[in-house]
């Protein structure tokens, strides 16, 4: 690395649960340096600084103002996500942020427009889709295993947060709920393999008014539902496939596979529970069968695991990396072009996803007007540019 290299020094604003990993894997990467951080819990600050070797604490505005940082690592609660953004941008600072990118179309838009008024990076979670796993899909797509993609389908239901997030209130209060909560990670993924989505149709209801607490301190606590808890989407995507997905907090077990790709050769298949990796979803194996290794051609037909063919996943980013897509933000910063977790790209999902709800209430499809970037593929991880385009 040259002598001048500088990294982005990054202040991180909110210092909760989802920090530690963040400044995990940002430790591990010269690209970026956390110099700062600080939420409206001073107490939890420091215990975090202390943690991670953090030098300067300070309140959210001290960290905006702070000529000596680059960019705004914004870890907010999801409805503080634009407030924090704009005034980082207009700050003159870089953002990187946690999905969503924002609770409305209108907030996602004026994001978009300060990072281009004042000629900043906006970079946006998840960034899951840079993880092996996602990444060998890709490949096998961009490779013709399965021929034309033409469905797939997605899922992820649990029974919500409150049994492991001992203050679980926001997933439940507007700008909350599972498909703003688990959508970004699904939409981002099949944008990223299938390409933009043109229109949707959703339905969305919810199991109970009311959840209870189940760990830490608040046990016990009863919260009010504000939002929908079980959602399903219908998915219709410019390149002509079709899909649909369920995202829920209504759940209690389920057998089905976390997404499917069909194919006119084929199927890919990303099978959960993953009892190796848990909820780890950058790492994992790629399952898929072919019109020459499925079922149709085998008497007797084979059972269980034995159908499918396990991919070779050798892209790297195996490990639960979350941060990841900052540090290939800094990157895109020094080499003067757009992040692959990119602003465009969440306001993209963002608006994909309040178009399924919006579509709940009224009963009817709802068309999707932008059209994101699609991602590169990352080089192979022996490149010496990992994050190169």
């Amino acid at each position: 690395m040259s002598s001048t290299f500088q990294p982005l020094r990054v202040g991180l604003i909110g210092t909760g649960q989802i920090s530690d990993i963040y400044l995990q894997t940002c430790a591990k990467y010269d690209e970026v340096q956390i110099v700062a951080c600080g939420s409206l819990d001073q107490h939890q600050s420091r215990a975090k600084a202390a943690q991670h070797n953090i030098n300067k604490v300070c309140t959210p505005e001290e960290i905006i103002a702070d000529r000596e940082i680059d960019a705004i690592l914004n870890l907010t609660v999801p409805a503080a996500h634009a407030q924090v953004s704009l005034a980082a941008l207009e700050a003159g600072k870089h953002v990187y942020s946690e999905k969503p990118l924002a609770s409305s179309v209108d907030d996602g838009l004026k994001i978009l427009a300060a990072s281009i008024e004042n000629g900043l990076t906006v970079g946006v979670a998840p960034d899951t889709f840079l993880g092996g796993r996602w990444q060998t899909v890709r490949k096998l797509l961009d490779d013709g295993i399965i021929g034309r993609p033409t469905g797939v389908n997605v899922f992820a239901g649990t029974h919500g947060t409150e049994r492991h997030h001992p203050n679980p209130d926001f997933y439940y209060q507007s700008g909350g709920g599972p498909i703003l909560d688990l959508g970004p990670y699904y939409l981002t993924t099949m944008v990223f393999l299938l390409g933009p989505i043109t229109r949707v149709a959703g339905l969305a209801n919810r199991a109970f008014d009311q959840r209870m607490i189940e760990c830490g301190p608040r046990y016990g606590t009863k919260l009010d539902v504000e939002v929908d808890t079980h959602v399903h989407g219908m998915l219709e995507f410019e390149s002509g496939v079709v899909g649909s997905m369920t995202m829920s907090f209504d759940i209690w077990d389920s057998e089905t596979p976390r997404l499917e790709i069909y194919g006119e050769q084929g199927t890919i298949c990303i099978p959960d529970p993953d009892p190796v990796h848990g909820s780890n979803i950058f790492q994992g194996d790629v399952w898929y069968r072919t019109r020459e290794t499925s079922r149709w051609t085998h008497q007797p037909r084979p059972t269980g695991r034995d159908q499918w063919q396990v991919a070779n996943n050798d892209h790297g980013l195996n490990e639960d990396s979350r941060g990841i897509g900052l540090v290939e933000m800094a990157c895109a910063i020094r080499e003067n072009r757009l992040p692959r977790a990119s602003g465009k790209l969440a306001f993209h999902v963002l608006e994909v996803m309040l178009a399924i709800l919006r579509s709940s209430q009224k009963r009817q499809f709802i068309a999707i007007t932008s059209r994101p970037p699609i991602p590169e593929i990352l080089p192979q991880p022996n490149s010496k540019r990992l994050f190169a385009v």
